[in-house]
């Protein structure tokens, strides 16, 4: 749901500010946010299981999209928030695709990333429903404050099924390419040469 207000919102934003190239800033500063955030978790080998990881990283996303909801005034400002805001964006997706690999059945992981693809585009659509009322009754912080909660209840949900994702034996018992794992994911990383 996040990233379709984070699109109505930044546009709302700019016609605040009564120019529509600002829009453009703001979701160019989050995608280099998830760039830098992509290259430097992809470029290290990580400990552990990524379960507890994925919920640590969507808290950051979240955290990263609540204080787009106090619109600063300035253009500059917001920019630099909405970079800030984007970099627990690329690392999230890929340990959710790891978490995914880890947990599918075998023989159903290409299925199951489908499902995962599906989850993003549907939360994107209804996160473009919710915002845009919020935008149009609301102030004009009300687009990134449905990105924030939205986030929020994302780590809600991870937090809530943390025994569900939870890998057999314990997680000290999954480091980066783990026994426990029936289709054998690697951690994404450039020194590894896994790709995600």
């Amino acid at each position: 749901m996040a990233l379709g207000a984070i699109s109505v919102a930044a546009v709302a934003y700019a016609d605040a500010r009564g120019d529509e190239w600002v829009a453009s800033y703001l979701l160019s500063a989050l995608g280099v946010g998830a760039l830098v955030g992509g290259l430097w978790y992809g470029a290290r080998p990580w400990a552990g299981a990524p379960e507890p990881r994925l919920l640590a990283l969507v808290s950051l996303l979240a955290a990263g999209y609540l204080p787009l909801a106090l619109v600063p005034g300035s253009v500059a400002l917001m920019t630099l928030l909405a970079g800030l805001s984007g970099i627990a964006l690329a690392p999230a997706l890929a340990c959710a695709f790891v978490v995914i690999d880890r947990h599918a059945p075998r023989g159903t992981v290409t299925e199951a990333f489908s499902w995962l693809v599906t989850t993003f585009g549907v939360g994107a659509a209804v996160g473009t429903a919710v915002a845009g009322p919020a935008v149009e009754w609301g102030e004009e912080g009300a687009g990134f404050l449905v990105a924030g909660v939205s986030g929020c209840l994302a780590a809600l949900v991870l937090l809530a099924t943390r025994r569900v994702l939870a890998v057999p034996g314990g997680a000290s018992e999954a480091p980066v390419e783990s026994r426990n794992d029936r289709n054998a994911a690697l951690e994404p990383g450039f020194r590894s040469g896994h790709q995600a």
